[in-house]
């Protein structure tokens, strides 16, 4: 390398001050801006779309044995009710609520292990009503799932009565147990019916919360009340009763003499537990109203406030109100 001469010195330092401003000099270039605001979050809406096209694309024997898993959920969280609420000498509505949040374990299973529920499922009105699945497509889900259910909630049932647990607290526990049971089939078509809208609003309400949130302890807190609220008030879960009055059904027929002897109770007069009138009274009706209540009231009512140019959930309620998606570009300019 080359030494500089000292002429070579004075000319660079010369350079070095044309370029560099000194104090007295301001250089006029934009300031830099930072943009500390987050990035804009999916919609609740966006990720229940999201989530009913999962649904439909995931593979089907996996579908089905997740279905067989949220089925025997349910069922769990029947048997947590009625323990909890055998032999309770709290107020009518305390004990209801109690077993209420008990019940709420099996919702919170469901989403928490990611099961496959039927009633959940319907929200695959959405992509459907977006054109995004074919029915068939759509009703083939929903009676893989279905059929799963069923199937997870008579494995309980086996489980249940192999293990006795009817005989609980001197045979209160299968007493009361056989009254929910005999008290389900008792509902008229409509009420049945009606009884299933409400409670598979709030089922898939519970489930669009979630929506909100990634951590899994806040997705289990958002769920318990609205679970708490339809259990109840006695509104009716179609997944929940392949258990429950099948499970009556099966203490009426095979528990002995001697559970019906210690109660002091004539078994005739739960004669009317079948199967037939299960199907019949209960379940039709009851399937059908959570369909409505959960995939037309829920998943096409949100999908048809997004029609009309809405955001709802918690990019929207950030903003403290509805906000519309022109104002929503306006902001980001």
């Amino acid at each position: 390398m080359q030494k500089l001469t000292g002429q070579d010195q004075q000319q660079d330092a010369e350079i070095a001050d044309e370029i560099t401003p000194t104090s007295h000099e301001q250089v006029n270039c934009p300031p830099k801006t930072v943009n500390t605001s987050p990035a804009p979050s999916n919609s609740t809406y966006q990720q229940a779309e999201s989530f009913g096209l999962a649904k439909i694309a995931k593979n089907p024997w996996q579908s089905f044995t997740l279905s067989i898993f949220a089925g025997a959920f349910i069922a769990i969280a029947f048997v947590f009710y009625v323990t909890v609420t055998t032999g309770s000498t709290s107020d009518w509505g305390m004990t209801r609520f109690i077993g209420g949040l008990a019940f709420s374990l099996g919702l919170i299973l469901v989403v928490v292990c990611g099961a496959e529920l039927f009633t959940s499922t319907v929200l695959t009105s959405i992509p459907w009503a977006q054109k995004q699945v074919k029915t068939s497509t759509q009703l083939q889900c929903w009676a893989r799932v279905y059929a799963g259910n069923l199937v997870g909630a008579l494995l309980m049932v086996l489980l249940i009565m192999m293990s006795r647990m009817f005989e609980l607290n001197g045979g209160q526990w299968g007493l009361n147990a056989l009254n929910i049971a005999q008290h389900k089939i008792h509902h008229t078509w409509v009420q049945a019916f009606t009884l299933g809208i409400l409670c598979n609003m709030l089922v898939c309400l519970a489930v669009w919360m979630t929506f909100a949130t990634k951590d899994l302890l806040t997705k289990s807190l958002l769920m318990m009340l609205p679970v708490a609220m339809f259990v109840s008030s006695g509104f009716e879960h179609s997944i929940a009763n392949m258990f429950m009055v099948p499970l009556g059904v099966a203490i009426h027929a095979f528990a002995p003499e001697s559970f019906y002897v210690a109660l002091n109770i004539n078994p005739e007069q739960y004669a009317d537990l079948t199967l037939l009138s299960f199907v019949f009274n209960n379940l039709i009706p009851v399937t059908l109203g959570n369909i409505v209540g959960g995939g037309v009231f829920i998943g096409l009512g949100f999908w048809l406030v997004q029609q009309g140019q809405l955001t709802i959930g918690s990019q929207g309620a950030s903003h403290g109100s509805l906000v519309t998606k022109a104002e929503q570009k306006d902001s980001l300019r």
